[in-house]
């Protein structure tokens, strides 16, 4: 029975993975240029993002995997659930997270920056003929590339040497930290784990925290911002540019010679005005109703046929970024007050004091095994996607230098690298979020219980004829003969031992909540006072990009063919002087 419900919880998580694949594969496939695709920056972002979710992904896996081998009903372990048998599958899952953590490192310092270089230098002539060979290129990345091996060494140097706080003495709460750092090769991993996440920070307090807020901000009030509404706009400012040119026309009777010269300047305005209108009336259904991408196509479909439930569906995200705010705060404030070592051991919590609904609710559903999953996965998901709309609004940017824009359709190779650079972040510094201050009881123990008895002259605690005695093991740090039943998931003491071994990256980590709720409502806020307007430039600018890769595509054609006439031109006048 044990195997076969182990079986099911990894079955489940590869068919959470094949979607974080597929959804991988779409955004990547939304945002590209159709003009400049690399098939490896593709394979590179897809195979990335899919890493990550694959990373924050394996949490419910391993809460369900710990509660699996506790009875809820009986507050003991199971009869197969020997300690050998816990340390095995605690192993198993500890070297998956080992991988997966190593694999977002290696993507994000050493993979993704070769591709950006082997990319760059494309376009590089490093030939006289003016073509750049293979070698060139890979030697040039390489080149580049050394700089980023010569940062994850030193990570890893100064992780194995810096030394390590000691928390056992400044807090009780030992079952949370339980030793697993035993080498300085681990300890250098965490260290090198740890400043990913720290280096996040700025991205996630930034991004998720925009895109979370203007999300269902935006789908809820989608009037005043549509393109629709815009062009529909548009039309009508086009016909009453056409009516006053009709009037002025009628006035000189056809003969602008006969008009004043007031009246003729106003003509020429108004003519200008409608060549602009018409253009953009015309780019503008070739970049958003011609896209020849299927994939677009798809979503501006789905967006078409959804668009009269956006408005629940915003009102329903909004709701739900409300829940996930109040418990982020609530767990931020129960740790700047509860806990024993403070700025010491990152703000560590024993168990928490304060009701946290979407821990409970998470706690509840994991009785019921993958209810739990489905909705941890609904809001990984939420928090990944807030995370894209918030680089989508804002771009990539050095303080007020906008270095990329990340638009549906027009987005560089470059930039799909960089985006995908902040993403892995994000996600990194998300996976603490999640599991220390949105969900922590829940990462901790899932819906493992304890019987708070004596043992019985079996040898162990029945709580079969009084309920009440059954606890959450969350209390087990105020329990100490619960210590043998309840086992801490592996998500959990990783990053709690990122956390309190190196307390510097703990403490930032647990302000940046704080900046993220700021960032939240400053969002909020201005959206309301100050309702966003449709950028008639950026709307330019992207039919200003179909029309070009369209004028590339068709003086591409022209060219070659104007070319293979100049060829056959020049073979017959050759043949004919080789007759003569």
């Amino acid at each position: 029975m044990a195997s076969l419900q182990t079986s099911l919880i990894w079955v489940i998580y590869t068919i959470a993975v094949a979607v974080a694949v597929l959804v991988a594969w779409f955004l990547v496939h939304i945002y590209q240029t159709p003009r400049d695709r690399s098939r490896a920056v593709t394979l590179t972002c897809i195979f990335t993002i899919t890493s990550l979710l694959a990373t924050v992904l394996l949490l419910p896996v391993d809460v369900a995997l710990v509660s699996l081998a506790t009875s809820s009903s009986l507050g003991q372990r199971k009869g197969w659930a020997t300690q050998n048998d816990v340390d095995n599958f605690l192993l198993s899952l500890t070297v998956v997270y080992y991988l997966l953590y190593s694999l977002d490192a290696i993507l994000c310092l050493l993979v993704i920056p070769f591709v950006y270089f082997w990319y760059e230098e494309y376009d590089e002539v490093g030939t006289e003929a003016g073509e750049q060979s293979s070698g060139q290129r890979l030697w040039a990345a390489l080149k580049y590339t050394m700089s980023f091996v010569a940062i994850v060494a030193v990570l890893l140097l100064v992780g194995s040497l810096v030394p390590m706080s000691n928390v056992e003495n400044a807090t009780e709460s030992e079952p949370l930290t339980a030793s697993m750092v035993k080498n300085r090769g681990e300890r250098a991993f965490l260290f090198t784990i740890g400043a990913l996440m720290t280096i996040g920070v700025p991205f996630y307090a930034l991004y998720t925290s925009t895109g979370l807020a203007l999300l269902p901000l935006q789908a809820i009030k989608v009037s005043s911002a549509s393109k629709d509404t815009w062009k529909a706009a548009m039309i009508v400012q086009l016909e009453s540019n056409r009516e006053r040119q009709r009037q002025l026309d009628r006035r000189c009777g056809g003969n602008p010679r006969l008009l004043s010269s007031k009246d003729r300047r106003e003509l020429d305005t108004l003519v200008r005005e409608e060549r602009t209108l018409v253009r953009r009336r015309r780019l503008a259904d070739e970049a958003y109703a011609e896209h020849r991408d299927w994939v677009v196509k798809l979503w501006l479909k789905a967006e078409a046929t959804f668009r009269p439930l956006r408005v629940l569906g915003g009102i329903g995200l909004f709701l739900i970024a409300l829940l996930i705010l109040i418990s982020m705060f609530l767990t931020s404030i129960d740790k700047a007050s509860n806990s024993l070592c403070k700025h010491r051991c990152g703000y560590l919590l024993k168990h928490m004091h304060t009701f946290n609904p979407v821990d409970w609710i998470l706690v509840q559903s994991a009785r019921i095994f993958p209810i739990d999953y489905i909705m941890f996965t609904i809001l990984t998901l939420l928090l990944f996607f807030s995370s894209v709309f918030g680089i989508a609004t804002i771009g990539i940017r050095l303080l007020w230098v906008n270095i990329y824009q990340i638009r549906r359709g027009h987005t560089s190779p470059q930039a799909l690298l960089l985006t995908t650079v902040i993403l892995m972040l994000t996600i990194l510094t998300l996976n603490y979020s999640l599991s220390m201050n949105v969900a922590s009881q829940y990462a901790l123990f899932g819906s493992q219980t304890f019987c708070d008895r004596p043992p019985s002259p079996e040898g162990h605690p029945d709580c079969s004829d009084n309920a009440q005695l059954m606890k959450r093991c969350s209390d087990i740090a105020d329990n100490t003969a619960a210590k043998q039943f309840c086992t801490p998931s592996v998500a959990s003491t990783f990053v709690n031992h990122v956390t309190t071994k190196f307390p510097f990256f703990g403490v930032i980590l647990f302000w940046s909540q704080f900046m993220f709720i700021g960032f939240y409502l400053l969002v909020v806020v201005t959206f309301i006072i100050r309702s966003p307007r449709q950028d008639e430039r950026l709307l330019d600018e992207e039919a200003e990009e179909a029309e070009e890769e369209n004028l590339l595509a068709s003086t591409g054609r022209r060219g070659n063919a104007g070319l293979d006439d100049i060829i056959r031109r020049m073979d017959s006048q050759n043949d004919s002087r080789s007759v003569g």
